[in-house]
């Protein structure tokens, strides 16, 4: 399995389940079930997915539920087959879990070196090479790349080649890929900013309190034993939509810097100030990443 993301995380684990001798490649053994773009799991579909990935015995609704510091059933008042269970985990927490159900599967070992080429036999890939320069051969090879597969990220007007904030990108291996007449396509996710909590003043945000009667996501999970704190609301005012409206061409959304596709129900503010001129506030949402 090349790649220790979340589809990385999974795909490992079940087939060590299975008895297979497993290895997971990865940049970097202590990134392993890195929460890269906000700490929460689950929502509205997600959390169904979550639920279904729990049932085939996979590790991240475990993970979620040890690690979770806020548990909330959305669509609560509508029927069961749209509510949705989500999340806030603690960053440090839910990458300690997995880190540490991974590491104890007794077939599956961990190896931090990158990936740097595929080895080919006519058309059949039988093994790769890494950055440390061994050459690893394989009956079967699962590719777990995530945002690290050629990974460029945008901060303002800068564009950084990159697979996560400071982590270097996979670079190569889709050039393979295309020569074997694979698509490669590109998908666009936007991470919010960080925030220090001592500059903001609480007092004049909503507060969303946990749910009394927390909805897991594994069907093993009896108690939570974290403590469970509130995420904060707010909204964006007229004057907030002037200023985004007026520097749009700033935004490698709307410059044209970035050609991915994005997420349709996670949209940013600057899309959202486009798409719903008519509205005039959008929700702000402030979500704590730890204890």
């Amino acid at each position: 399995v090349i790649g220790g993301g979340h589809a990385g995380c999974e795909a490992a684990a079940a087939s060590a389940r299975l008895g297979v001798n497993t290895a997971l490649y990865t940049h970097k053994i202590e990134t392993i079930g890195e929460m890269s773009c906000n700490p929460a799991i689950g929502g509205l579909g997600k959390g169904h997915l979550v639920r279904e990935i729990d049932a085939l015995d996979g590790a991240m609704g475990e993970v979620a539920d040890k690690s979770g510091i806020q548990f909330r059933l959305l669509n609560r008042s509508r029927g069961p087959a749209v509510r949705g269970p989500r999340t806030q985990s603690d960053r440090a927490l839910y990458r300690k879990f997995m880190q540490e159900k991974l590491l104890n599967y007794r077939n599956l070992k961990v190896f931090s070196d990158p990936v740097i080429r595929f080895i080919f036999d006519e058309n059949s890939i039988i093994g790769f090479d890494t950055e440390s320069g061994k050459s690893v051969f394989c009956k079967k090879l699962i590719l777990t790349t995530g945002t690290f597969l050629n990974g460029l990220i945008h901060v303002g007007e800068e564009q950084t080649p990159a697979g996560r904030y400071n982590e270097k990108p996979s670079t190569g291996l889709s050039e393979q890929l295309k020569k074997y007449n694979f698509k490669i396509g590109r998908l666009k996710t936007g991470t919010p900013p960080r925030l220090d909590s001592r500059t903001i003043n609480f007092e004049n945000l909503e507060e969303q309190h946990a749910d009394n009667d927390p909805y897991f996501f594994s069907f093993l999970t009896k108690n939570n034993l974290n403590k469970q704190i509130s995420c904060r609301m707010t909204y964006t005012n007229e004057d907030v939509h002037k200023i985004i409206s007026k520097n749009l061409k700033r935004s490698a959304m709307y410059s044209g810097k970035i050609k991915g596709v994005g997420p349709r129900y996670c949209p940013s503010i600057e899309d959202k100030i486009v798409k719903f001129s008519d509205k005039q506030r959008h929700q702000i949402f402030l979500e704590p990443e730890g204890l």
